[in-house]
Protein backbone atom coordinates (compact mmCIF):
# COMPACT_ATOMS: atom_id res chain seq x y z
CA UNK A 1 0.00 0.00 0.00
CA UNK A 2 2.82 2.40 0.84
CA UNK A 3 4.25 1.86 -2.64
CA UNK A 4 0.88 2.02 -4.41
CA UNK A 5 0.01 5.46 -3.07
CA UNK A 6 3.14 7.26 -4.38
CA UNK A 7 2.70 5.56 -7.77
CA UNK A 8 -0.95 6.61 -7.90
CA UNK A 9 0.00 10.14 -6.80
CA UNK A 10 2.62 10.45 -9.54
CA UNK A 11 0.29 9.17 -12.25
CA UNK A 12 -2.52 11.44 -11.04
CA UNK A 13 -0.18 14.45 -10.99
CA UNK A 14 0.93 13.66 -14.55
CA UNK A 15 -2.68 13.44 -15.77
CA UNK A 16 -3.63 16.69 -14.02
CA UNK A 17 -0.59 18.42 -15.53
CA UNK A 18 -1.56 17.19 -19.01
CA UNK A 19 -5.13 18.47 -18.67
CA UNK A 20 -4.06 21.89 -17.42
CA UNK A 21 -1.44 22.30 -20.14
CA UNK A 22 -3.98 21.28 -22.81
CA UNK A 23 -6.18 24.07 -21.46
CA UNK A 24 -3.58 26.66 -22.45
CA UNK A 25 -3.45 25.28 -25.99
CA UNK A 26 -6.80 26.70 -27.04
CA UNK A 27 -5.77 30.28 -26.29
CA UNK A 28 -2.33 29.77 -27.85
CA UNK A 29 -3.84 28.17 -30.95
CA UNK A 30 -6.38 30.97 -31.37
CA UNK A 31 -3.64 33.56 -30.96
CA UNK A 32 -1.43 31.83 -33.53
CA UNK A 33 -4.30 31.65 -35.99
CA UNK A 34 -5.03 35.35 -35.55
CA UNK A 35 -1.39 36.46 -35.78
CA UNK A 36 -0.48 34.27 -38.75
CA UNK A 37 -3.86 34.20 -40.52
CA UNK A 38 -3.98 30.41 -40.42
CA UNK A 39 -6.95 28.05 -40.66
CA UNK A 40 -7.47 25.98 -37.45
CA UNK A 41 -6.46 22.83 -39.32
CA UNK A 42 -3.15 24.46 -40.28
CA UNK A 43 -2.65 25.48 -36.65
CA UNK A 44 -3.23 21.85 -35.63
CA UNK A 45 -0.70 20.62 -38.19
CA UNK A 46 1.95 23.10 -37.01
CA UNK A 47 1.18 22.17 -33.42
CA UNK A 48 1.93 18.51 -34.05
CA UNK A 49 4.92 19.13 -36.31
CA UNK A 50 6.63 21.54 -33.91
CA UNK A 51 5.77 19.49 -30.85
CA UNK A 52 7.01 16.27 -32.43
CA UNK A 53 10.12 17.90 -33.85
CA UNK A 54 11.16 19.48 -30.54
CA UNK A 55 10.42 16.29 -28.58
CA UNK A 56 12.56 14.27 -31.01
CA UNK A 57 15.57 16.33 -29.89
CA UNK A 58 15.28 14.78 -26.43
CA UNK A 59 14.66 11.18 -27.45
CA UNK A 60 17.67 9.09 -26.45
CA UNK A 61 17.15 6.11 -28.73
CA UNK A 62 15.19 5.35 -31.86
CA UNK A 63 12.30 2.89 -31.61
CA UNK A 64 13.09 -0.55 -32.95
CA UNK A 65 11.02 -3.62 -33.63
CA UNK A 66 7.79 -4.19 -35.50
CA UNK A 67 5.64 -3.71 -32.40
CA UNK A 68 7.12 -0.26 -31.75
CA UNK A 69 6.74 0.81 -35.38
CA UNK A 70 3.13 -0.40 -35.50
CA UNK A 71 2.37 1.48 -32.28
CA UNK A 72 3.86 4.72 -33.61
CA UNK A 73 1.95 4.45 -36.89
CA UNK A 74 -1.27 3.93 -34.97
CA UNK A 75 -0.58 6.82 -32.58
CA UNK A 76 0.30 9.16 -35.46
CA UNK A 77 -2.86 8.22 -37.32
CA UNK A 78 -4.98 8.74 -34.20
CA UNK A 79 -3.41 12.15 -33.55
CA UNK A 80 -4.30 13.22 -37.08
CA UNK A 81 -7.81 11.72 -36.88
CA UNK A 82 -8.56 13.41 -33.57
CA UNK A 83 -7.37 16.85 -34.70
CA UNK A 84 -9.06 16.73 -38.12
CA UNK A 85 -12.36 15.42 -36.73
CA UNK A 86 -12.47 17.95 -33.91
CA UNK A 87 -11.93 20.94 -36.19
CA UNK A 88 -14.50 19.57 -38.64
CA UNK A 89 -16.96 19.38 -35.72
CA UNK A 90 -16.18 22.99 -34.81
CA UNK A 91 -16.74 24.12 -38.41
CA UNK A 92 -20.07 22.29 -38.69
CA UNK A 93 -21.43 23.18 -35.24
CA UNK A 94 -19.62 25.31 -32.65
CA UNK A 95 -16.69 25.19 -30.26
CA UNK A 96 -19.04 24.50 -27.35
CA UNK A 97 -20.81 21.57 -29.00
CA UNK A 98 -17.55 20.10 -30.33
CA UNK A 99 -15.84 20.36 -26.94
CA UNK A 100 -18.76 19.03 -24.90
CA UNK A 101 -19.37 16.09 -27.22
CA UNK A 102 -15.74 15.14 -27.79
CA UNK A 103 -14.49 15.38 -24.22
CA UNK A 104 -17.74 14.14 -22.70
CA UNK A 105 -18.04 11.11 -24.98
CA UNK A 106 -14.40 10.00 -24.74
CA UNK A 107 -14.57 8.53 -21.19
CA UNK A 108 -17.90 6.90 -22.06
CA UNK A 109 -16.32 5.21 -25.08
CA UNK A 110 -13.37 4.05 -22.95
CA UNK A 111 -15.75 2.65 -20.30
CA UNK A 112 -17.85 0.76 -22.86
CA UNK A 113 -14.84 -0.50 -24.81
CA UNK A 114 -13.31 -2.18 -21.79
CA UNK A 115 -16.21 -4.64 -21.60
CA UNK A 116 -16.11 -4.58 -17.84
CA UNK A 117 -18.70 -3.27 -15.42
CA UNK A 118 -17.40 0.03 -14.02
CA UNK A 119 -17.37 0.63 -10.29
CA UNK A 120 -19.94 2.78 -8.51
CA UNK A 121 -17.56 5.68 -7.93
CA UNK A 122 -16.44 5.62 -11.55
CA UNK A 123 -20.05 6.02 -12.65
CA UNK A 124 -20.51 8.88 -10.18
CA UNK A 125 -17.39 10.59 -11.53
CA UNK A 126 -18.48 10.02 -15.12
CA UNK A 127 -22.00 11.40 -14.52
CA UNK A 128 -20.58 14.43 -12.72
CA UNK A 129 -18.16 15.07 -15.56
CA UNK A 130 -20.91 15.03 -18.18
CA UNK A 131 -23.14 17.32 -16.09
CA UNK A 132 -20.26 19.70 -15.38
CA UNK A 133 -19.31 19.94 -19.05
CA UNK A 134 -22.87 20.82 -20.05
CA UNK A 135 -23.07 23.53 -17.38
CA UNK A 136 -19.65 24.91 -18.30
CA UNK A 137 -19.95 24.97 -22.09
CA UNK A 138 -23.64 25.00 -22.98
CA UNK A 139 -25.54 28.18 -23.82
CA UNK A 140 -29.11 28.79 -25.03
CA UNK A 141 -27.79 30.03 -28.37
CA UNK A 142 -25.81 26.84 -29.00
CA UNK A 143 -26.66 25.15 -32.28
CA UNK A 144 -25.67 21.69 -33.42
CA UNK A 145 -25.87 19.75 -36.66
CA UNK A 146 -25.82 16.03 -37.24
CA UNK A 147 -22.58 16.38 -39.18
CA UNK A 148 -20.96 18.34 -36.36
CA UNK A 149 -22.05 15.81 -33.75
CA UNK A 150 -20.84 12.94 -35.94
CA UNK A 151 -17.37 14.43 -36.32
CA UNK A 152 -17.23 15.25 -32.60
CA UNK A 153 -18.07 11.62 -31.78
CA UNK A 154 -15.42 10.49 -34.26
CA UNK A 155 -12.90 12.73 -32.49
CA UNK A 156 -13.99 11.24 -29.15
CA UNK A 157 -13.55 7.73 -30.52
CA UNK A 158 -10.08 8.66 -31.77
CA UNK A 159 -9.03 10.06 -28.39
CA UNK A 160 -10.54 7.08 -26.55
CA UNK A 161 -8.71 4.65 -28.83
CA UNK A 162 -5.47 6.55 -28.26
CA UNK A 163 -6.03 6.31 -24.50
CA UNK A 164 -6.76 2.57 -24.56
CA UNK A 165 -3.91 1.82 -26.96
CA UNK A 166 -1.19 3.75 -25.15
CA UNK A 167 -2.25 2.38 -21.76
CA UNK A 168 -0.59 -0.87 -22.85
CA UNK A 169 3.20 -0.50 -22.91
CA UNK A 170 5.36 -1.61 -25.83
CA UNK A 171 8.95 -2.64 -25.31
CA UNK A 172 11.38 0.02 -26.49
CA UNK A 173 8.85 2.86 -26.38
CA UNK A 174 8.56 5.35 -23.53
CA UNK A 175 6.06 8.24 -23.24
CA UNK A 176 8.51 10.77 -24.70
CA UNK A 177 9.42 8.77 -27.79
CA UNK A 178 5.77 7.86 -28.38
CA UNK A 179 4.82 11.54 -28.15
CA UNK A 180 7.72 12.70 -30.33
CA UNK A 181 7.32 10.33 -33.26
CA UNK A 182 3.53 10.10 -32.94
CA UNK A 183 3.06 13.88 -33.10
CA UNK A 184 5.54 14.21 -35.95
CA UNK A 185 3.77 11.53 -37.99
CA UNK A 186 0.35 12.98 -37.17
CA UNK A 187 1.49 16.41 -38.31
CA UNK A 188 2.82 14.99 -41.56
CA UNK A 189 -0.50 13.24 -42.18
CA UNK A 190 -2.40 16.49 -41.58
CA UNK A 191 -0.13 18.60 -43.79
CA UNK A 192 -1.78 17.73 -47.15
CA UNK A 193 -5.22 18.73 -45.80
CA UNK A 194 -3.93 21.83 -44.03
CA UNK A 195 -2.02 22.96 -47.13
CA UNK A 196 -5.26 23.62 -48.99
CA UNK A 197 -5.95 26.58 -46.70
CA UNK A 198 -2.31 27.70 -46.56
CA UNK A 199 0.36 26.89 -44.00
CA UNK A 200 2.80 29.76 -44.50
CA UNK A 201 4.10 30.87 -41.10
CA UNK A 202 5.25 34.53 -41.00
CA UNK A 203 8.80 34.79 -39.62
CA UNK A 204 7.90 37.33 -36.97
CA UNK A 205 9.16 37.00 -33.37
CA UNK A 206 5.68 37.03 -31.82
CA UNK A 207 4.34 34.43 -34.29
CA UNK A 208 7.33 32.14 -33.82
CA UNK A 209 7.16 32.47 -30.01
CA UNK A 210 3.48 31.52 -29.92
CA UNK A 211 4.02 28.65 -32.37
CA UNK A 212 6.91 27.32 -30.29
CA UNK A 213 4.87 27.53 -27.10
CA UNK A 214 1.92 25.77 -28.73
CA UNK A 215 4.11 22.94 -30.00
CA UNK A 216 6.20 22.46 -26.86
CA UNK A 217 3.96 23.09 -23.83
CA UNK A 218 0.34 22.03 -24.57
CA UNK A 219 1.42 19.43 -27.12
CA UNK A 220 4.79 17.72 -26.54
CA UNK A 221 4.96 18.22 -22.77
CA UNK A 222 1.24 17.66 -22.21
CA UNK A 223 1.01 14.44 -24.23
CA UNK A 224 4.23 13.09 -22.70
CA UNK A 225 2.75 13.72 -19.24
CA UNK A 226 -0.55 12.13 -20.27
CA UNK A 227 1.09 8.98 -21.58
CA UNK A 228 3.27 8.83 -18.46
CA UNK A 229 0.18 9.01 -16.26
CA UNK A 230 -1.60 6.31 -18.26
CA UNK A 231 1.23 3.89 -17.47
CA UNK A 232 -0.10 3.49 -13.90
CA UNK A 233 -3.66 4.83 -14.06
CA UNK A 234 -6.90 3.36 -15.33
CA UNK A 235 -7.73 4.49 -18.90
CA UNK A 236 -11.13 5.81 -17.79
CA UNK A 237 -9.43 8.13 -15.30
CA UNK A 238 -7.07 9.25 -18.04
CA UNK A 239 -9.97 10.14 -20.34
CA UNK A 240 -11.76 11.93 -17.51
CA UNK A 241 -8.67 14.06 -16.91
CA UNK A 242 -9.15 15.64 -20.33
CA UNK A 243 -12.03 17.70 -18.90
CA UNK A 244 -9.38 19.87 -17.25
CA UNK A 245 -8.75 21.30 -20.72
CA UNK A 246 -12.04 23.25 -21.10
CA UNK A 247 -12.02 24.03 -17.38
CA UNK A 248 -8.55 25.59 -17.57
CA UNK A 249 -9.39 27.38 -20.80
CA UNK A 250 -12.54 28.90 -19.29
CA UNK A 251 -10.69 30.14 -16.22
CA UNK A 252 -7.82 31.56 -18.29
CA UNK A 253 -10.29 33.34 -20.57
CA UNK A 254 -11.95 34.91 -17.55
CA UNK A 255 -8.67 35.95 -15.92
CA UNK A 256 -6.57 36.97 -18.94
CA UNK A 257 -9.18 38.08 -21.48
CA UNK A 258 -11.79 39.47 -19.13
CA UNK A 259 -14.52 37.15 -20.38
CA UNK A 260 -17.38 36.94 -17.90
CA UNK A 261 -18.56 33.45 -17.04
CA UNK A 262 -22.22 32.93 -16.21
CA UNK A 263 -23.24 31.49 -12.88
CA UNK A 264 -24.06 28.18 -14.52
CA UNK A 265 -20.52 28.03 -15.93
CA UNK A 266 -18.99 28.49 -12.48
CA UNK A 267 -21.35 25.80 -11.15
CA UNK A 268 -20.18 23.53 -13.96
CA UNK A 269 -16.56 24.20 -13.04
CA UNK A 270 -17.26 23.25 -9.43
CA UNK A 271 -19.05 20.06 -10.51
CA UNK A 272 -16.12 19.12 -12.77
CA UNK A 273 -13.61 19.58 -9.95
CA UNK A 274 -15.76 17.48 -7.63
CA UNK A 275 -16.21 14.76 -10.26
CA UNK A 276 -12.48 14.55 -10.90
CA UNK A 277 -11.78 14.49 -7.16
CA UNK A 278 -14.06 11.46 -6.87
CA UNK A 279 -12.25 9.79 -9.78
CA UNK A 280 -8.83 10.34 -8.20
CA UNK A 281 -10.03 9.45 -4.72
CA UNK A 282 -11.70 6.20 -5.79
CA UNK A 283 -9.79 5.13 -8.91
CA UNK A 284 -10.85 2.11 -10.93
CA UNK A 285 -8.35 -0.78 -10.66
CA UNK A 286 -6.38 -1.42 -13.85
Amino acid sequence: MSLALPVRARSSAALVLAGVLWGTGGLAGSLLGALAGLHPLAVAAWRLLIGGGVACLFVKSRPRGRAAIRRLLAVGGLFALFQASYFAAVALSSVSVATMTTIGAAPVVVTVARWRRPGRWTLVSLAGTLAGLVLLRWSPDTTASLGGLAFALLAAAGFATLTLLTAKPVEGLDPLSTTAFGCLLGGLLLTPLASWSGMALPLHPDVLAVALYLGVVPTALAYAAYLRGLADAHPVLGALSAVLEPLTAAILSAVLLGERLAGTAWCGAAVLVAALAVGYWRPEPR
